[in-house]
């Protein structure tokens, strides 16, 4: 009976190993191109969908406003994304990207208010983990 135990015990504790393991190797954006990078951006800054935003920057992400002048990085960057999670604005949005040379491409999303207009401008990379924001800037024309 002891060993029947201690075999159970050691199968559980494998496979929650296992299954620990693997999910520290999710890569959510692998397989996806510049343009559904840019949508889940969308998705978290404007419709509070939150799922993966640490995954969508690279490490040396740079987020600034060039209408108060800051600047965050990353991890203050997803912060406040994730605050934003459920929370939906009331706008309209388009975005494209601009140019996409090689390992390196610029996207544009443009978010329409009910009294103003925000645009980000999106520097993507395209890293051994797939494309990932390094940089967005924030606009109020």
């Amino acid at each position: 009976m002891k060993t029947n135990i201690k075999l159970f015990a050691v199968a559980v504790i494998a496979l929650v190993a296992t299954v620990y393991t693997a999910n520290a190797e999710i890569k959510p954006y692998k397989e996806l191109d510049s343009k559904e990078v840019v949508m889940n951006y969308v998705g978290a800054s404007l419709l509070g969908n939150a799922n993966y935003t640490k995954e969508m920057f690279t490490e040396d992400f740079e987020y600034s406003n060039t209408s108060n002048k800051e600047k965050f990085g990353k991890k203050e960057y997803v912060k406040h994304l994730k605050s934003l999670k459920n929370l939906k604005y009331n706008a309209t949005q388009s975005f494209e990207i601009m140019d996409q040379v090689g390992n390196t491409a610029v996207g544009k999303v443009i978010m329409n208010f009910d009294n103003f207009t925000r645009v980000d401008y999106i520097t993507l990379s395209q890293t051994t983990e797939g494309w990932k924001i390094s940089k967005v800037v924030t606009t109020y024309p």
